[in-house]
């Protein structure tokens, strides 16, 4: 049954995506750019995640968000466990304000999806680039900020199986550190019911805990991604214990 509501779910995305990315790559033709695009786009993702609760019988819990900064430009930069897809589709559903994902530039190429958020304020890199990759993310990250756009990174760089923790880089602190932008860690257990490389959704709820604003100013930044990295860790570890039972 999780199998044929799997399929079920992905043939949904796939009938939807076409029609939001052709709207969306139309306005950008005709020169619509910023938020009515962003917006577009997250009706898209509200679509894929509902689907997700009716079709696959996924739900999520979400704790926190009275730790997000208040006012139309306060900036931020999350900082995210990353265990599933789910997490890039749920995220921008939730939050107050528009998302910016850095990303790695060959999601560009993917059909319609990729074509779609290259139109989007998105920072794309090129990661066999490293310092002008770098350099890349404070740029567009400042302007981006600027206009009350939170940038959205995983410090773990990719999807990691549930009970696991990756090597957490300090990409996103130093970008916090070069904006000033406070840091806010966010702990997902999406791998309950969507495992990294995993075509199958099982039924659950994943928990999704945003914690305190972590100040950036004046900070060394591989010290505050240890800090991020000690929060996360620690509250997967109370969000999911059987994952880390052994």
């Amino acid at each position: 049954m999780a199998l044929l509501r799997s399929v079920i779910h992905a043939l949904w995305m796939l009938l939807t995506v076409i029609p939001f990315a052709i709207v969306i790559l139309a306005g950008a033709a005709v020169g619509v750019r910023g938020e009515p695009l962003y917006r577009i786009a997250r009706t898209w993702l509200r679509l894929v995640i509902e689907g997700l609760r009716v079709i696959c019988g996924v739900r999520w819990r979400v704790s926190g968000m009275e730790h997000l900064p208040l006012g139309q430009t306060s900036p931020a930069i999350l900082l995210v466990k990353h265990q599933s897809t789910f997490e890039t589709f749920l995220l921008p559903v939730l939050m107050p304000h528009p998302l910016a994902y850095v990303f790695k530039k060959e999601l560009l190429y993917v059909p319609f999806f990729g074509w779609a958020i290259g139109r989007l304020d998105m920072i794309h890199i090129d990661r066999s680039q490293r310092a002008q990759a770098f350099r890349k993310v404070v740029e567009q990250g400042v302007a981006l900020l600027a206009k009350g756009v939170w940038i959205i990174m995983f410090p773990e760089g990719t999807r990691i199986a549930r009970g696991q923790a990756g090597q957490y880089k300090s990409g996103g602190t130093r970008l916090a550190v070069a904006t000033g932008a406070p840091v806010i860690p966010i702990a997902v257990t999406s791998a309950k019911v969507w495992p990294r490389k995993a075509f199958i959704k099982r039924p659950g709820v994943v928990d999704v805990s945003i914690g305190a604003p972590i100040p950036s100013a004046g900070r060394d930044p591989e010290e505050l991604v240890r800090e991020v990295e000690t929060w996360i860790e620690t509250e997967m570890r109370r969000l999911d214990p059987e994952a880390y039972a052994a």
